[in-house]
């Protein structure tokens, strides 16, 4: 059984056809890296998986589910702006998770459940070393601390899934390795299941163990937002090949001109 699985999925808005005819399944632990074309539909594919958008036709399921109209525990998203509370410390954006969790579902924390969530806090936070920053607030930290904050902060409820949307995009290229290093650490150690968009070819191919090309296979003229983008390449990537030669191979399987100048 797949973890996850689309059949004949498609989002709509009104007229506006966003992506269509999406068909795939995805084993857990797998690390999917999506590109394509700036507003060909990846950033909505990725709030379908959240469950932040809902499909328009097909089918999208979890577990052989469907996956429900909202984001839950087993889900974590991490945006390339920096998506956390200025008003909260480290450690307070990291357990706003679970206190959101709690609230939902039993009301505030209090005692022995306070303690366990600042204890589960603090581990999220050592994993992604920020421990000597426990009560400093988000204003006081670097753009690569502040995305290891967001991260912390994503994976508190110890989701399976974790959705990244360009989050590296606007880091340094020493820091941005940095993050590498992290990201590809933690998938390992937590048997994530991970799906990162970005814009970097590079990056696509030296993170994931497989890639997505989105784009539109039709075009008219007269109506562009007639038509939606969909899934034209899915490439196994092997860590033990140089991602250049991937590329090339890439190339040479036809990648659609605009599209290779888009992510290049």
């Amino acid at each position: 059984m797949s973890l996850l699985a689309a059949k004949r999925l498609e989002k709509h808005y009104g007229n506006h056809v966003v992506l269509e005819n999406l068909n795939f399944s995805v084993e857990s632990g797998e690390f999917v890296t999506l590109v394509g074309a700036s507003g060909c539909g990846k950033t909505t594919f990725l709030k379908m998986l959240l469950g932040t958008e809902a499909s328009s036709r097909g089918s999208l399921t979890l577990d052989e589910k469907p996956i429900p109209n909202e984001p839950g525990p087993d889900r974590g998203v991490v945006f390339q702006k920096y998506s956390v509370f200025p008003h909260l410390t480290v450690q307070g954006n990291v357990m706003i998770a679970d206190e959101f969790h709690r609230a939902k579902l039993l009301g505030k924390s209090f005692g022995s459940d306070k303690r366990h969530a600042i204890e589960k806090a603090r581990a999220r936070i050592e994993e992604v070393g920020l421990s000597h920053a426990l009560r400093k607030y988000p204003h006081e930290l670097s753009g690569g601390m502040q995305q290891r904050l967001a991260i912390a902060q994503a994976l508190m409820m110890r989701p399976r899934i974790l959705l990244l949307d360009e989050p590296f995009g606007a880091l340094d290229p020493g820091i941005r390795q940095d993050m590498h290093v992290l990201i590809n650490r933690l998938w390992q150690e937590q048997h994530l299941t991970i799906f990162m968009i970005t814009h970097d070819l590079k990056e696509a191919f030296e993170l994931g163990t497989r890639l997505w090309v989105f784009d539109k296979t039709r075009q008219d003229p007269q109506a562009p937002e007639a038509y939606g983008a969909t899934i034209t390449y899915d490439l196994p990537i092997s860590r033990d090949r140089p991602s250049t030669d991937l590329q090339e191979a890439l190339y040479q399987g036809g990648l659609k001109t605009h599209t290779q100048e888009t992510l290049l």
